[in-house]
């Protein structure tokens, strides 16, 4: 059996599955785990989001910003859709309500204690070790999956609290640890989180670092996978693997066998994203 982790789709099904059949994909026997953002930008949201769905058993998927803000279009009428998102077929498709039920209900963070790896679609914030990053996310789970997780995506947008605190409660306790799974890549020296930068580490000045390259992390050396950054290109750092190479953007889809520590990957060429 091989494990596969896959960066971010975002409606790109044609470059998947290429992938697949580069990889000699076996849903018998293969395992596949998706960094999130399963949709938006791209071409074809609603079939890339039914074709994981029909995966079953075989795919596991972290939920990304861009799946988030789908459940918020949907359900928290106080979010609209944006001007570049190609959502809307999956809005009006007719099996809406199961797919977002489904979607509803996927992790943000998968931890595979036989592999030794960890998920998740953005980052960890450096006052978190694994076991606190699994805790945190399943305080959230617990709430998408209940009968007020409407609620919470109404409140879920903002950028604070941006630093971390044991004694966070209620909505900023909720959404900063929705911002940091989804949402972090850049830290400010005093651990706080900073998103408003999304380019290249070269272009960040010297008053932002890396989540993975933060000073006593408290999960470092740990081998965490994940998504997010495309503008980082393939990532290994001290256990860390950046897998979100940018299909969306003209790109490469990219996966790494977690059991082997390889990487595959494919073109994925100009043109996926529509024409705004």
């Amino acid at each position: 059996m091989a494990v596969y982790a896959i960066g971010d789709l975002q409606g790109c099904l044609d470059p998947l599955k290429r992938l697949l059949d580069r990889i000699r994909f076996d849903p018998a026997g293969d395992r596949l785990w998706f960094t999130g953002d399963l949709v938006n930008r791209g071409p074809a949201s609603l079939a890339t989001l039914r074709f994981v769905r029909e995966l079953g058993d075989c795919a596991t998927t972290v939920l990304g910003n861009h799946d988030m803000h789908l459940l918020a279009i949907a359900w928290a009428e106080n979010r609209p859709p944006k001007k570049k998102d190609t959502l809307t077929e999956i809005l009006e498709a007719p099996d809406r309500p199961e797919l977002l039920e489904w979607l509803r209900r996927q992790p943000l963070l998968h931890h595979d204690a036989e592999l030794d790896f960890t998920m998740v679609h953005a980052g960890l914030p450096p006052q978190w070790d694994i076991e606190d990053a699994r805790q945190a996310a399943g305080e959230l789970e617990a709430v998408l999956r209940g009968d007020r997780f409407v609620d919470f995506l109404r409140q879920m947008y903002g950028d604070q609290p941006d630093r971390w605190r044991p004694g966070l409660q209620g909505v900023e306790r909720l959404r900063f640890i929705i911002n940091a799974l989804t949402r972090l890549r850049y830290l400010r020296p005093d651990g706080s989180m900073e998103f408003a930068n999304k380019g290249p580490v070269s272009r960040a000045g010297q008053e932002l670092v890396p989540w993975f390259t933060f000073p006593g992390r408290r999960s470092a050396g740990r081998r965490i996978v994940f998504g997010h950054w495309s503008t980082l290109g393939d990532l290994e750092h001290d256990g860390v693997s950046g897998i979100d190479t940018g299909c969306v953007w003209g790109g490469r889809l990219t996966a790494l066998q977690l059991d082997a520590g390889t990487r595959h990957c494919v073109e994925c060429g100009p043109g996926l994203r529509p024409k705004e």
